[in-house]
């Protein structure tokens, strides 16, 4: 299965006035980079969250944005800082002994005062972490859902780039058979110029022909095309859950080296035509590929 690397995974959740919103995006890149931007009362959640993305994106450079809106007792404990209220209460107090006024004081009032009362979150709250760990892996399912969709475009591109490719190899092996037999013809048509005779050495030709046949032979570099062809078609039409783009990659740098030993053998126009054919449609692949996780 083909997935791209580039997608996007929204979700969101509300329970118990505890509201959890979690975006996912995802691009190109050679290796797995997680990057998350999550509020400060919850960033020991931080790895738990790049554990469960890992788990299920193996490539690409991944943006995680989380908010956490927490209107509830759970997860936040009161405090009470008392010496910064006792510091309020004397100095009200001495203010009302010297201003002769009711020094009548309610914790009420005091409370009131800025510092004196603060929200603590929990270090660990499992019942948030439940929560979050949740909204995560349903923004993780939409954004794989997204890469999939986009995978089986990719897929269909690469189908029809790497059938031309062989169809232009096959153009290429049926005009390679008959290039002996053209040597021969223009080799003799030159020599009996050259010697202005109709007699040639034929054994001496042979030679010429052999050597001029082990150079430009062409037919291993054509076997190996076709098997790393096959290979190519049996991993992007696979169902294995698994990450391909660097395999494919691999075998779309063989196959442009075999294609370039093909180009600097050919004694053909024609062949040397179909090498710069198959050698942009491996240029299109391989852009193509660097998008596949």
């Amino acid at each position: 299965m083909i997935k791209s690397m580039t997608g996007y995974g929204k979700s969101n959740l509300n329970v118990e006035n505890r509201n959890y919103q979690i975006e996912i995006k995802s691009v190109n890149h050679r290796y797995l980079d997680i990057s998350i931007k999550i509020p400060r009362t919850v960033s020991y959640l931080e790895e738990t969250i790049k554990k469960q993305i890992s788990e299920k994106i193996k490539r690409g450079k991944i943006d995680v944005f989380i908010t956490f809106e927490n209107n509830s007792q759970e997860g936040n404990n009161i405090k009470i800082n008392k010496e910064i209220a006792r510091i309020y209460i004397n100095e009200l107090k001495q203010l009302a002994k010297e201003e002769k006024i009711n020094d009548n004081i309610e914790v009420i009032d005091i409370a009131k005062f800025p510092d004196v009362l603060k929200i603590k979150a929990d270090e660990e709250n499992e019942k948030i972490k439940e929560e979050i760990q949740k909204v995560t892996k349903n923004a993780i399912t939409n954004i794989i859902d997204m890469k999939v969709i986009e995978g089986e475009k990719i897929l269909q591109d690469l189908l029809i780039r790497i059938n031309r490719i062989e169809n232009k190899i096959e153009e290429i092996n049926k005009k390679s058979t008959g290039l002996i037999e053209e040597y021969v013809v223009k080799l003799e048509k030159r020599i009996k110029e050259i010697l202005k005779t109709e007699e040639i050495d034929k054994s001496r030709i042979a030679q010429e022909v052999v050597i001029y046949a082990d150079k430009c032979s062409i037919e291993e570099e054509i076997i190996r095309l076709k098997s790393h062809i096959y290979q190519f078609k049996n991993l992007i039409e696979s169902n294995q859950n698994e990450t391909i783009g660097k395999k494919l990659d691999f075998i779309i740098q063989e196959m442009n080296r075999e294609t370039n030993t093909i180009g600097s053998k050919a004694n053909s126009l024609e062949i040397t035509n179909a090498v710069i054919e198959i050698k942009t449609e491996l240029e299109d692949i391989r852009e193509q590929i660097q998008n596949i996780e």
